[in-house]
């Protein structure tokens, strides 16, 4: 690599590099020498400075083992995603140890993190649970009240939330965590995580209607074709399907379409994790080899 400043790997010419305009995130600079526009992440260098200010600070030497970016620190700690997380550091309302936090900042033992003021405790660690949810338990935010919130009925006794969500008439697994890199990586729909579903229709399952709802089913309420999905007959009046989308009430719609009337749906699998013999109502930790298949699965061992 050529050039002089190479901090943070970043190789750039002092005097053929140019200020085109500037952000609150990005300074976009343009090398006279290559026609190429070079846009470097300001806050990234800017950060490395703010780290040594910081470790003064503290009167510390920065450790590689025992630091972590800010987003990540966020996520980790129930905060937020690491997406939403870089939101906050952008609007200026995440600080370290007094001072703004900027995106690439790394966040030591010795120091405090705050968002909006209030102060973000570190999780000694992840919770993972999976729960049988009953029907009238509702997952999503904006709907939960009352007695029907499945937070306020789990009452677990610290800050979780739900991985997707189960709509209120339907019933079985879901997981809760206070983890945002997990929660993200599940609900990510490019993703296509596996999930698994028992569902009973009002009328026999005919092969006719299985390779319909196997081949994707064309939802005109939500303007999508659904992915090609694992369809297969389980009962006279029952059948097991497998999605990679998570599209809302999509089983139903699809059923809707295919001339079927869904009477019970169930959720018996999220990618390796099964709802097993888990009683309804209940819910369990999720085991050390379930969670550590599930990191592997999302791809989480090197972040």
């Amino acid at each position: 690599m050529r050039g002089g400043d190479r901090t943070l790997g970043l190789s750039l010419r002092r005097r053929t590099l140019y200020p085109l305009s500037y952000t609150h995130e990005h300074k976009v600079l343009y090398n006279k020498r290559t026609p190429v526009a070079r846009i470097v992440c300001y806050n990234v260098v800017a950060a490395a400075g703010r780290q040594a200010a910081l470790q003064k600070t503290h009167g510390t030497e920065r450790n590689p083992a025992l630091s972590i970016r800010i987003n990540r620190y966020l996520s980790m700690n129930g905060v937020c995603s690491r997406r939403n997380a870089d939101r906050l550091i952008a609007e200026g309302r995440v600080k370290i140890s007094g001072r703004t936090a900027l995106t690439g900042d790394q966040v030591e033992e010795s120091m405090t993190v705050t968002v909006d003021g209030r102060p973000v405790a570190r999780q000694q660690q992840d919770v993972l649970i999976a729960f049988n949810k009953p029907r009238g338990i509702v997952c999503t935010a904006s709907d939960r009240q009352g007695d029907n919130d499945i937070i306020r009925y789990i009452h677990y006794g610290r800050r979780i939330f739900t991985i997707g969500r189960l709509d209120k008439d339907s019933e079985g697994l879901i997981l809760l965590t206070n983890n945002g890199d997990i929660m993200n990586r599940m609900t990510n729909a490019s993703f296509r995580h596996e999930k698994e579903y028992i569902v009973d229709i009002d009328r026999p399952v005919s092969p006719d209607f299985l390779r319909k709802m196997a081949s994707g089913v064309r939802l005109d309420e939500l303007d999508r074709t659904t992915a090609p999905c694992i369809c297969e007959k389980t009962g006279e009046k029952q059948f097991r399907i497998i999605l990679i989308q998570g599209l809302n009430r999509q089983i139903r719609r699809m059923c809707k379409v295919c001339g079927a009337r869904v009477t019970r749906l169930k959720r018996v699998r999220v990618m390796n994790i099964r709802l097993a013999d888990l009683p309804v109502g209940k819910w369990r930790d999720v085991s050390a080899e379930e969670r550590q298949e599930l990191i592997r699965e999302l791809g989480m061992y090197h972040e």
